[in-house]
């Protein structure tokens, strides 16, 4: 780790802005997660959500301010942060002419992860994927993507767990396969998470963040939040919209 690196917080966010011409997409936010909470972000359309995950993954810079993930600047430590995250996201970064599980073999190697063949096939059956290990990812649903982006993204066991939307496009069963993943390696990963789904997100969170037009606008503990009065807070947003 870096020196000045924190190894008691996962996520250090300082001032942060994002700024595209006049508007902010980032408005100062600040905050700090410890390492192993799960932190559930929620706002309205154009709040800056995708934004700020797209700072903290490193795929885009910010204007002002710091963030630091795992003790790592994400714009010094770029590079070296890259094989500490993992990213789920709307994309799911597989190569279609690949099969499934070349797709994980390929990211594997990429990541020098150990005993790679294992840890595929491991990966394969707990999104139930297996037996369909050799068909190209073109032939594959929505559903049945996203599912191989989460195998994809826990490939390396990375420190944080960044998640875009992860119950988008899936049937319950799916959804009920990632419930399954998130609960078998919490204890692995701190997880950051998009969601428009109140109940989902306060279930599954030990922090929770409403952003409104990059600005914070609630950042609590889980055990701090009353979940009538969260969805209060979070309706009183929904009409601000884009800064």
């Amino acid at each position: 780790m870096p020196e000045g690196g924190s190894s008691t917080y996962a996520v250090e966010i300082e001032g942060l802005v994002r700024a595209f011409g006049a508007r902010k997409a980032l408005d100062g936010v600040s905050l700090t997660l410890p390492a192993g909470a799960f932190l559930s972000i929620f706002g309205p359309n154009g709040a800056g959500k995708t934004t700020l995950l797209r700072v903290l993954t490193t795929l885009t810079n910010p204007s002002k301010g710091t963030a630091r993930i795992a003790g790592l600047d994400v714009v010094k430590d770029a590079v070296e942060l890259r094989d500490r995250i993992g990213l789920i996201s709307h994309n799911p970064l597989l190569y279609p002419d690949l099969s499934a599980q070349e797709n994980l073999e390929f990211f594997a190697e990429m990541y020098g992860v150990e005993d790679p063949a294992a840890r595929v096939h491991d990966l394969l059956t707990a999104v139930e994927l297996d037996h369909r290990r050799l068909d190209l990812v073109r032939t594959f649903s929505r559903g049945m993507l996203q599912r191989l982006s989460i195998a994809r993204a826990l490939l390396h066991r990375p420190e944080v767990l960044f998640l875009d939307e992860p119950y988008s496009g899936l049937d319950p069963h799916a959804a009920d396969i990632l419930d399954s993943l998130i609960a078998s390696v919490r204890a692995e990963h701190t997880f950051v998470m998009v969601s428009h789904d109140l109940a989902k997100g306060l279930e599954l969170c030990t922090h929770a963040l409403i952003l409104a037009k990059g600005r914070v606008v609630l950042f609590e503990p889980r055990e701090n939040i009353d979940p009538d009065a969260f969805a209060a807070t979070y309706r009183s947003t929904v009409g601000m919209g884009v800064a």
